[in-house]
């Protein structure tokens, strides 16, 4: 599970699908896959979570890893790069992104 901390010194993405309704679950199922057989037994990987909003037009995934350069290497792979023409194909866009985490609000 991933944990926010300002402390951490790994890298964080965050990706966004624009889908439609009609889509939202198939993108789902794509993802879920990519994440269950490939993404997470990646080296370097150390938590991720998918979000669907309420009108199953956005997806938002999060994930952490070790360093910038395991998840670049994940995405090098020949298996996520097959997976991500077909999830490509699923949404209208898709878009990651790398933060730092720069704050963290608790109770």
């Amino acid at each position: 599970m991933p944990q926010i901390r300002k402390d951490f010194d790994g890298q964080t993405v965050i990706t966004t699908f624009e889908v439609t309704p009609g889509t939202a679950h198939d993108l789902l199922e794509a993802l879920t896959a990519a994440w269950d057989e490939v993404i997470s037994k990646q080296p370097g990987f150390l938590g991720g979570a998918v979000h669907l909003n309420d009108a199953q037009t956005r997806i938002a995934t999060y994930s952490q890893w070790q360093a910038r350069g395991d998840y670049q290497a994940m995405l090098r792979t020949t298996e996520m790069r097959a997976r991500n023409r077909v999830i490509n194909q699923l949404c209208r866009s898709f878009e990651p992104v790398m933060y730092e985490v720069l704050s963290v609000f608790e109770p």
